[in-house]
């Protein structure tokens, strides 16, 4: 791992509006941590705790009130929403609970939609090849013109993990990614998660209330009440 960390936080503060508009909700109180580049990181807690939340600063998807996120060094807060765009889809990948996968499409053709925000030419060559090389790689081989409706669930969040790693992102962010998978599945998801960040090389941050899956991880940090616990 280098010394330079690929994800920083400092002191990030987070808080929503009630329904009603009259009531501040605090999320976040003062979270700070680092993700290596190549360190798979577990973030555990109950729910409500503003785990979703944290992951969504760390993706670009939200700003802070309040602190930084950096990555790769960017404050990403100083950034224009456009510019924000362009990290989360060249430098991030994003894997949920539900696979999100469009129906209309084969695998395959999910697994390249990503590339479709990098344009034409020199950033998108050898795209088809890499998808193919991903979904064999996570062992769907067999599967590229399979519509999400013909696979099982298991099968679909695999194929979302191709998804995520199409455009070679440097950190890869999974929100409860198992929770919807019987024990089987869940295992298979695990390892692959853990093979993939090795291979790839990307960094990995879990947001999950599995055990399994946080102990196959470098490090395991608690959200309670918006405060992190190591």
């Amino acid at each position: 791992m280098s010394e330079q960390p690929i994800l920083r936080l400092e002191q990030v503060h987070k808080s929503f509006r009630s329904p009603d508009g009259r009531v501040e909700i605090p999320v976040l109180q003062g979270v700070s941590l680092t993700v290596a580049a190549g360190e798979t990181l577990a973030v555990v807690g109950p729910s409500g705790s503003g785990k979703s939340t944290l992951l969504s600063l760390m993706g670009a998807l939200d700003v802070p009130d309040s602190g930084r996120v950096l990555l790769d060094g960017r404050d990403l807060a100083g950034l224009s929403e456009s510019e924000r765009a362009r990290v989360r889809s060249r430098r991030v990948g994003f894997v949920f609970q539900f696979h999100h996968l469009l129906p209309q499409c084969s695998v395959w053709e999910n697994v390249l939609v990503p590339t479709l925000a990098l344009g034409r030419g020199a950033a998108v060559a050898g795209a088809e090849a890499r998808a193919r090389r991903l979904l064999e790689r996570v062992g769907l081989g067999d599967r590229l013109g399979h519509r999400p409706a013909e696979l099982s669930g298991g099968e679909c969040l695999r194929a979302a993990v191709a998804r995520a790693l199409i455009n070679r992102p440097a950190l890869l962010l999974a929100d409860e990614p198992t929770g919807s998978l019987d024990t089987e599945s869940a295992e298979r998801l695990a390892e692959l998660l853990v093979s993939v960040n090795r291979e790839e090389q990307v960094s990995l941050v879990v947001v999950t209330h599995s055990a399994s899956l946080a102990a196959r991880l470098d490090r395991r940090t608690e959200l309670r009440g918006g405060v992190l616990e190591s």
